[in-house]
């Protein structure tokens, strides 16, 4: 079996939005959780449109700023970006390579700070 579909499945799995995104800006997928997420503003429809049209003027000439940060070294690979205290949660943009390092797209990153409150290993 390809390794990809062990990825999607990982993404898609992950109950927190994944939107990704290519360099054009377009976005490429997303999540069944970032689908939900955005169902108000088109959900899954999204797909193929360019990102700029879910943000403001500051967030989109932030967007390019750190895809140009991105494009300047293999290094640079993560940003933070913000703090939802409402949602507890830090949001990073995180660059996508192909295996030679070269930038091929980005994807914003949502890391919940909330303690986890189920039981481990509970099966029902």
């Amino acid at each position: 079996m390809e390794l990809s579909v062990f990825f999607k499945s990982i993404i898609d799995q992950d109950l927190c939005s994944v939107v990704i995104c290519n360099l054009e800006h377009e976005i490429v997928y997303m999540n069944p959780a970032a689908a939900a997420r955005y169902g108000k503003s088109g959900g899954a429809d999204l797909v193929g449109q360019r990102i700029f049209g879910c943000h403001n003027g500051k967030s989109n000439e932030l967007i390019r700023k750190v895809v140009s940060w991105f494009q300047e070294s293999a290094e640079h690979n993560r940003i933070y970006t913000f703090r939802n205290e409402k949602e507890n949660k830090d949001v990073y943009m995180i660059a996508l390579r192909d295996e030679t390092g070269k930038l091929i797209g980005y994807y914003e990153k949502h890391e919940y700070r909330n303690v986890e409150t189920g039981k481990a290993y509970q099966f029902d």
